[in-house]
């Protein structure tokens, strides 16, 4: 689970990605999923986008993927959204940790 901080660095880092995804008329399928998966092994942070044909809103599209490839929703703005999912093998990105309180 991804703290706010990290939600926030998340965010920042994708400010400047180029989206990767496009869910169109057809909405999710079983090929958007592999290729979803696919790209956040290698990435860990993708940046996607929903059609205005499509029958989904960003958040929900987001959700399906995020459900279907075990990622987390670190935002879903307008038509857009970003999905991470950490690679525990190999980090691409390096996250805030959150201090413990005592």
């Amino acid at each position: 689970m991804l703290t706010s901080k990290q939600r926030a660095q998340l965010r920042g880092i994708a400010s400047t990605a180029e989206s990767i995804l496009t869910v169109g008329k057809g909405g999710v399928s079983e090929q958007l999923f592999k290729q979803a998966a696919d790209a956040l092994r290698k990435r860990e942070l993708i940046k996607g986008h929903v059609l205005e044909t499509c029958e989904y809103s960003a958040r929900e599209a987001a959700e399906l993927i995020a459900n279907e490839t075990g990622a987390e929703v670190v935002c879903a703005i307008g038509n857009r959204f970003v999905l991470y999912l950490r690679n525990p093998k190999k980090p691409v990105i390096q996250l805030v940790e959150s201090k413990k309180k005592k």
